[in-house]
């Protein structure tokens, strides 16, 4: 039952934008999957869906490509274990790392490939994100701390 709900779950995600787990809750409950809030966050966490800005300044669910998110891991990995502080001026994102860190940090965020991520440039324990808009800048902070304060679901 759990692999259909969730191959059903990555079926809605792709053809609509779903924006919060009660959405998805919804359409899974139209669909004749009888499931809860807490039943849908957990699928969300085991799927490893994360959310990206569609454009309009909201959020939607995506699924990553299965070579993406294991390259991802890596990546957050690396995040997780530099991070000391994120903070934005407009549309800079600056990311504050453990010393000597900054480089490899960078390197973790250009390779996850965020769209709105125009570039990073890195010192010794800094990074300077250029990002396309400040609602972006904005979505992506949160991401970032979301993600570094995240336990590992393995």
């Amino acid at each position: 039952m759990k692999s259909e709900r969730h191959a059903k779950i990555v079926e809605l995600i792709k053809k609509y934008d779903i924006e919060t787990q009660e959405d998805l809750a919804d359409r899974l409950n139209m669909e004749g999957y009888n499931v809860t809030q807490a039943t849908v966050s957990r699928d969300i966490r085991e799927l490893k869906l994360t959310k990206v800005s569609d454009g309009s300044g909201k959020q939607k669910y995506v699924v990553l490509d299965s070579k993406e998110g294991i390259g991802n891991d890596r990546f957050i990995r690396i995040l997780r274990e530099a991070y000391v502080s994120v903070d934005m001026a407009q549309n800079i994102l600056v990311v504050k790392t453990v010393a000597g860190m900054a480089m490899a940090v960078a390197a973790a965020i250009d390779a996850m490939n965020w769209n709105e991520v125009v570039g990073c440039i890195a010192g010794d324990d800094t990074i300077m994100c250029a990002v396309r808009t400040v609602d972006d800048t904005k979505n992506l902070m949160e991401r970032i701390r979301r993600l570094v304060s995240a336990t590992d679901t393995r």
